[in-house]
């Protein structure tokens, strides 16, 4: 991760959804990560995909079938597929990464099918399902409940008890199904999960560093995430900035008082404040 944030995330950050595509957002993302990257070639490659996609697309009688060819194109095609034996690859959050090498996570692979839907002509979300991020196209007319589930990942299509299933395999217990789970994910909700899945990557790699330019871009996205100031504090701690930690711990303490947690970090934080050395 870059330590300087450069000015095209801050301007995604302010901007809505309707006024940046998915994946330019995506591919500003993978430039904050690495050097090089070029968001551009990156958007003219998901042109490629479009283009090789729409003639299967509009070949297509029904709505069902629309996204029956699209499914073809990107993942039988295209050979678009989640990276089940390299997961903890850093490039599979990257996009620019993903469109090159065919090769991602779950979220990545949703927001190329999002994407490359939306340009088609279809009405298209990502959905931040628990445990695994899906896609889904709506306003199929055909179908019940008028919506599809698309796993990316695995490169197939869902309907909602096959998610109900999938995620009751999981937990081991019954689940019924909360309808939040299937509703739209914003870009800036994306765009945090995709940085709080670089952050768990890098923490696991033991480079606080690079954690830490995470936190900051999330909490650009999303400034009164009470969670992640307290645990970019405790990062801080570790990396013994003891008074941006305590600024940090602060205002976790502002903004959710009452969570479970906020006493034994309010306990922290005033030790922590007794430890800190004066600023000259």
């Amino acid at each position: 991760m870059l330590t300087e944030i450069s000015p095209r995330f801050h301007d995604l950050a302010r901007k809505p959804e309707s006024q940046i595509g998915l994946a330019e957002g995506a591919l500003v993302l993978a430039a904050e990560v690495r050097q090089g990257v070029d968001v551009e070639i990156g958007l003219e490659a998901l042109d490629g995909l479009v283009e090789r996609t729409r003639p299967l697309v509009d070949a297509a009688t029904t709505p069902s079938a629309v996204v029956a060819a699209l499914n073809h194109s990107l993942f039988e095609q295209e050979r678009f597929r989640g990276n089940q034996e390299q997961y903890d690859d850093l490039r599979n959050s990257l996009l620019d990464q993903v469109l090159i090498r065919r090769r991602g996570l779950p979220i990545t692979l949703a927001i190329v099918y999002v994407e490359v839907a939306r340009r088609l002509g279809l009405e298209a979300y990502g959905i931040g399902f628990p445990g695994h991020f899906l896609a889904k196209v709506v306003g199929v007319s055909d179908v019940k409940g008028g919506e599809i589930m698309i796993d990316a990942f695995f490169g197939r299509s869902l309907s909602v008890e096959d998610c109900v299933a999938r995620l009751q395999a999981t937990t081991g217990e019954p689940v019924e199904l909360d309808r939040a789970w299937l509703r739209p994910a914003t870009a800036h909700e994306i765009y945090v999960r995709m940085l709080n899945n670089l952050k768990l990557l890098y923490l696991r790699q033991g480079d606080g560093l690079s954690a830490l330019g995470c936190f900051d871009r999330i909490l650009i996205l999303a400034p009164d995430a009470a969670t992640e100031y307290r645990d970019r504090g405790l990062l801080l701690e570790r990396m013994d900035c003891l008074h941006a930690a305590v600024d940090d711990l602060s205002r976790f303490l502002e903004l959710d008082p009452h969570d479970e947690s906020a006493s034994a970090i309010r306990a922290r934080r005033d030790a922590l404040a007794r430890r800190k050395p004066p600023l000259n």
